[in-house]
């Protein structure tokens, strides 16, 4: 007997733009969860607006570099708290998300956060939000 294969499900470009647009708004919630439990003072400073919008900016950033896993992201926004919103251009950090050896956002992201325990770019306070320490 031949099994049904059930109905198809045709979905539109435009109904794939509404799921990703709810995909984002969701990270995008989750994210300024997250930076609130772990950089407070910073996100009471800038305010729920200027906080979206520089995970806004990480996003947009983290995707140039081919950083565009969801955990890689929001540990490249993590970063982004700690160094500054453009910490992509100190000369440690541009070296390693422009090494064309580094396959990958994750490989980008675990060079950084090597490098920066290694050389002691990360405090213990860092080292205890970024979870690394």
């Amino acid at each position: 007997p031949r099994r049904s294969r059930g109905t198809a499900v045709i979905i539109r470009q435009e109904q794939m733009r509404a799921f990703a647009r709810l995909a984002i708004a969701n990270f995008e919630d989750r994210m300024l969860a997250h930076l609130n439990r772990s950089f407070a003072a910073q996100c009471k400073q800038l305010g729920e607006a200027a906080s979206r919008e520089a995970i806004r900016a990480g996003v947009k950033s983290a995707a140039a570099y081919g950083i565009d896993c969801e955990v890689d992201v929001c540990q490249y926004i993590d970063l982004s708290f700690v160094f500054g919103g453009n910490f992509d251009r100190l000369p440690w950090v541009a070296r390693i998300l422009n090494d064309s050896s580094l396959l990958d956002g994750t490989d980008k992201i675990d060079e950084l956060y090597d490098e920066a325990l290694a050389h002691g770019r990360l405090s213990g306070e860092d080292n205890d939000r970024l979870g690394v320490g």
